[in-house]
C-alpha cells in the first residue's frame, strides 16, 4: 500500500482524492500554484509544496517541479486527477523512472490510447465497434484523400490523431470543401498538440454520447461498472451526465460491456478508465478511451456503491482487483450537473471572490466542490467549481431532486451556470430523454 501520495491537481478533484487517501490512511502532499495556496485541499493536506506561479505551464504542467515535490516529501506515488498531466505518457514515464508510482495506467497504454489511430486499431482487435473511417492516418496525396471520403460517404469528420477536449475536429459535407478542411485541421493539430496527423471518419448526425466505466488491475482482472449518458454538451464539453444510460438496445449494450472488459485484459490496462462511444440507431461506435478518472465518475459511484478513487489507490498500491463482475449492481438513477463559474448566457468565465456559498442537501444529493465563502476563483484554470449529483429510484425522481438542488444552491460574488441547469431540469425534451449530442446547442438558440 502507498503510504504517501502527491496530489498533482487542484480544485474539487484534488479534494476528492485527498478524502479517499484519508480513508485509506495515506498521507497527502498538495502541490499548488501561488494563487492556489488557499484551496481547501491545500489547507487539509498533511504537507503542501508550492510548485510555481499561476500559469499552468509553470505549475500544474511543470513536470520537474512535481517530481521534485515528491522527492523532498518522500512520497511514494503521484495521483494526476484529470486534465493537466493525467493523460501525458511522458509524465507517467518520468514518474516511474524517478522511482515513484504513477496512479494510472502504464505509459505504454497511455500512448496507445492517446493516439486515436492506434486506439481504434486496438479496439477493432478486441471486437469493439468503430466508426467507418480511413483506418489510419490520411494519405498526403489529394486524390487518395478524395477517394477515402467517397468510400466512407459524406458527411465526414476530420480529426486530429492526438486531439482531445473537442479540439482538432472539422465536419465536411461535400467534396468542394474537403481538401481545405484537411489542410486547416492538420495545421490546428500541429499547433495544439505538436502532431499534425489527422484521420477521417463518417460523421454521425444525431448520435448520443455513451461511455462505459471500467476497472482493471493489470493482472488479468477487469470489470465494467455500467454506462453513462453524456449527450448534454456545449461545444463538445459535457454539461450534464447521468447513469445508467437509458433506452439502449439491450443486446448491443451487453456486447459492448463484454468487449470493453476484454479490451482491458488484452492491453493490460491498470486502474480506472472510460470507453467513449457514439450511439445511433441501435449501434455503438468507439470514439476514444480516457485513461484517467472522469469528471463524471460520481454518477457511477452512487449507482454502484463502488469508490473509484479508492480502487485506483488500491490497484496502484499493488493489490489485485477485489471486485468481481457479479458483485457490481446498478441501483436507481443518478444525474450530475457541472457548475461552472461563467456567465449563464454568454458562457464567459467569471472569476472573482465568493461572498456567500450555500450547498444544496437532502436525500439523494451529493456535492463535490472546493468552494467556500471568501474563496477567490482564479482566472487561470478551468471554470468548474462544483458538481451536484442527485440519486433516486427512477430518472424522473432524480430530475426532481436536481430541480430542488438547483433552486437551493446559492453562490454570490461570481456568476455561475446554475440558471442553465434549472432550465434543463424543466425542459420537456430532456425530461423525456429525447435528446442527442446537439440538443443543448439547439435549445440555447431558442428565445
Amino acid at each position: 500500500m502507498l503510504d504517501k501520495v502527491v496530489i498533482a491537481n487542484r480544485g474539487e478533484i484534488a479534494l476528492r482524492i485527498l478524502r479517499a487517501c484519508k480513508e485509506l490512511n495515506i498521507k497527502t502532499v498538495a502541490v499548488h500554484s501561488q494563487t492556489d495556496r488557499d484551496l481547501l485541499h491545500v489547507r487539509l493536506a498533511d504537507e503542501s509544496v508550492c510548485i510555481g506561479s499561476n500559469q499552468p505551464i509553470d505549475s500544474y504542467l511543470n513536470i520537474p517541479a512535481i517530481i521534485s515535490a515528491a522527492e523532498v516529501t518522500d512520497a511514494m506515488g503521484i495521483h494526476p486527477g484529470y486534465g493537466f498531466l493525467a493523460e501525458n505518457a511522458d509524465f507517467a514515464e518520468q514518474v516511474e523512472r524517478s522511482g515513484f508510482t504513477f496512479i494510472g495506467p502504464s505509459p505504454e497504454v497511455i500512448r496507445l490510447m492517446g493516439d486515436k489511430v492506434s486506439a481504434i486499431r486496438a479496439m477493432k482487435r478486441s471486437g469493439i465497434p468503430t466508426v467507418p473511417g480511413s483506418d489510419g492516418p490520411l494519405p498526403n496525396h489529394k486524390d487518395a484523400i478524395i477517394k477515402v471520403a467517397q468510400r466512407i460517404g459524406y458527411p465526414i469528420i476530420i480529426k486530429a490523431a492526438a486531439g482531445g477536449g473537442g479540439r482538432g475536429m472539422r465536419v465536411v459535407h461535400s467534396e468542394a470543401s474537403l481538401l481545405n478542411a484537411v489542410s486547416v485541421t492538420k495545421a490546428e493539430a500541429l499547433a495544439a498538440f505538436g502532431d499534425g496527423t489527422v484521420y477521417m471518419e463518417k460523421f454521425l448526425e444525431n448520435p448520443r454520447h455513451i461511455e462505459v466505466q471500467v476497472l482493471s488491475d493489470g493482472k488479468g482482472n477487469a470489470v465494467h461498472l455500467y454506462d453513462r449518458d453524456c449527450s448534454i454538451q456545449r461545444k463538445h464539453q459535457k454539461v450534464i451526465e447521468e447513469a445508467p444510460a437509458t433506452n439502449l438496445d439491450p443486446e448491443a449494450r451487453a456486447a459492448v460491456f463484454e468487449a470493453c472488459v476484454r479490451a482491458c485484459k488484452e492491453i493490460n490496462y491498470r486502474g480506472v478508465g472510460t470507453f467513449e462511444f457514439l450511439y445511433e440507431n441501435g449501434q455503438y461506435f468507439f470514439i476514444e478511451m480516457n485513461t484517467r478518472i472522469q469528471v463524471e465518475h460520481p454518477v457511477t459511484e452512487v449507482i454502484t456503491g463502488v469508490d473509484l478513487i479508492r480502487q485506483q489507490l488500491l490497484i496502484a498500491g499493488g493489490e489485485p482487483l477485489s471486485i468481481q463482475q457479479s458483485d457490481i449492481k446498478s441501483s436507481g438513477h443518478a444525474i450530475e450537473s457541472r457548475i461552472n463559474a461563467e456567465d449563464p448566457k454568454t458562457f464567459v468565465p467569471s472569476p472573482g471572490t465568493v461572498k456567500f456559498y450555500h450547498a444544496p442537501g437532502g436525500p439523494g444529493i451529493r456535492v463535490d466542490s472546493h468552494l467556500y465563502a471568501g474563496y477567490t476563483v482564479p482566472p487561470f484554470y478551468d471554470s468548474l467549481i462544483a458538481k451536484v449529483i442527485s440519486h433516486a429510484e427512477t430518472r424522473t425522481q432524480a430530475i426532481k431532486r436536481m430541480q430542488s438542488a438547483m433552486e437551493e444552491m446559492l453562490i454570490d460574488g461570481i456568476r455561475s451556470n446554475i440558471p442553465l441547469h434549472r432550465r434543463l431540469m424543466s425542459d420537456q425534451g430532456f425530461c423525456k430523454g429525447e435528446f442527442n449530442i446537439h440538443y443543448l446547442e439547439s435549445i440555447l438558440k431558442r428565445k
